[in-house]
């Protein structure tokens, strides 16, 4: 779909150094992950993808929550066509999977800054980013299961980042689990003050930021990319990572700087 400049306001980029701080910024919905917030959040992560001078990004919400979920609104709505629907959700959840692979593919590391709630496709979107820093207080849940809908697409990120038979309790059960509950099964790295969240977010971005980037974007791609792969290709993959990361110059400085025992001087 078309996006028009008012859609653009849906997720607002502000810029502190080397990190990107994308802002769902539909409060009144919750940041709910309508067509247009999708579409819009797609373009941004595209342009940030292409852009060098990005290190690290920040993925945060408006308002009371960080993100509800998709839009039901909309999805009601679209049952009206006369295929029931049919072919409209084949391609909202089309364009949402392709969203939520784009992220671990982004070159630079994604770190979720969440409050107030994260729910079903919102949930998905916290487990999908490479991190997550989360407000004490915070719920987390795939809850669409309460209202006759099975999140089967959340499901997909949420048992690659909690082990599975709690996975499942939350997909069939409903239920929210707290920010600590969340941290414990490995949904968020970590849980603070929610005066504290945006303070200790972005420090843990910047020190992010601070390391070498083409490092860091070596090791985020073959981090995901040994996933998928047996131990021996896991071993070779990462192997050719190793050999291409060894030969970067800046990394050469990295050495000599640690056995010197002197802060390197990188030319990025």
């Amino acid at each position: 779909m078309s996006v028009g400049s008012d859609a653009e306001n849906l997720v607002v980029r502000t810029d502190e150094g080397a990190i990107a701080c994308l802002t769902l910024s539909s409060p009144g919905s919750l940041n709910a992950l309508s067509d247009a917030m999708l579409d819009v959040l797609a373009k941004q992560l595209s342009q940030i993808a292409q852009d060098p001078s990005v290190r690290v990004v920040i993925l945060r919400g408006a308002g009371k929550a960080f993100c509800a979920g998709h839009d039901l609104k909309e999805m009601t709505a679209a049952r009206a066509a006369p295929d029931g629907g049919a072919a409209y959700f084949a391609d909202l959840f089309d364009r949402c999977g392709q969203l939520m692979q784009a992220i671990p593919r982004l070159p630079q590391p994604v770190i979720a800054q969440v409050h107030g709630i994260a729910t079903a496709a919102g949930c998905q979107l916290v487990a999908t980013c490479d991190m997550a820093v989360a407000a004490e207080g915070t719920r987390f849940g795939v809850n669409g299961v309460n209202i006759g809908l099975f999140c089967s697409t959340p499901m997909v990120a949420l048992s690659r980042n909690v082990p599975r038979k709690q996975a499942f309790e939350m997909l069939t059960t409903g239920d929210f689990i707290a920010a600590d509950r969340a941290q414990e099964l490995g949904l968020v790295n970590r849980v603070v003050p929610h005066a504290a969240l945006e303070t200790e977010t972005l420090a843990l971005a910047k020190q992010v930021a601070d390391k070498l980037a083409r490092a860091v974007r070596i090791g985020k791609r073959a981090f995901y990319d040994q996933l998928d792969q047996d131990l021996s290709g896991a071993y070779a993959l990462t192997r050719d990572a190793m050999v291409q990361n060894m030969l970067d110059s800046d990394t050469a400085e990295g050495i000599a700087a640690f056995i010197e025992k002197r802060a390197p001087t990188w030319e990025q």
